[in-house]
């Protein structure tokens, strides 16, 4: 699967966060921490690994640090054919199945909803369950944090199969993420490279010509 080229967007001054996460349980490898390991570095893109344990602080600095345009999730999920589409996060937590679930904020919504459009065509479905593990807590943090502090920063999150193969799933992530940046110039009124040589131009056509002596 051929990547698009990035090129005409590098200037852009929207950044993304895409994050995954580290070895846990029976796993000594994450299929998200290889995802990342093969997306091209980008000038307006952060990676993050974090180590799978519900740690609130840990997600909340990396927002607070690189202060994102687009948080973009990933997550590992034991079984499945397709990638999944996270659409919204539950205010519950539990390390395994026979432990009972906790809310992850005392209080808070019980739940919420992404709000980042992706379009990964057929190699993937929409997910109304991200489970209640660290994925589903990291997207709640996030997101909370996001309402309560009122951020205009659009969130989504994405589930691989552990299984899924590493090259596709690398492709199809770097081509959503090469779409993010180009959409979110967009909105924010950024001009390209080539309307800008196109103004500086025209420009000059209409500067007073100097007479020589």
């Amino acid at each position: 699967m051929s990547r698009p080229s990035a090129a005409p967007i590098e200037m852009t001054s929207t950044r993304i966060l895409v994050y995954g996460f580290g070895p846990y349980r029976q796993f000594n490898d994450n299929v998200t921490a290889k995802v990342l390991r093969e997306v091209p570095n980008r000038r307006w893109l952060k990676k993050a690994v974090f180590p799978v344990k519900f740690q609130r602080s840990q997600f909340i600095q990396a927002v607070e640090q690189f202060t994102p345009d687009v948080i973009l999730g990933l997550g590992q999920c034991s079984r499945g054919r397709l990638l999944r589409i996270e659409t919204r996060a539950i205010n519950k937590r539990r390390s395994g199945k026979k432990e009972k679930a906790r809310p992850i904020v005392p209080g808070g919504a019980p739940k919420l909803f992404t709000g980042l459009r992706l379009e990964l065509g057929r190699h993937a479905r929409h997910s109304r369950n991200a489970g209640d593990y660290v994925c589903n807590f990291s997207m709640y943090v996030i997101l909370e944090t996001l309402r309560r502090r009122q951020l205009a920063i659009r969130y989504g999150f994405i589930h691989i199969p552990c299984d899924y193969d590493l090259g596709r799933a690398a492709a199809l992530v770097d081509s959503a993420l090469v779409r993010m940046v180009s959409h979110e110039s967009g909105r924010r009124g950024e001009v390209s490279i080539a309307t800008a040589r196109k103004k500086i131009a025209a420009s000059k056509s209409r500067a007073p010509r100097q007479i020589g002596r």
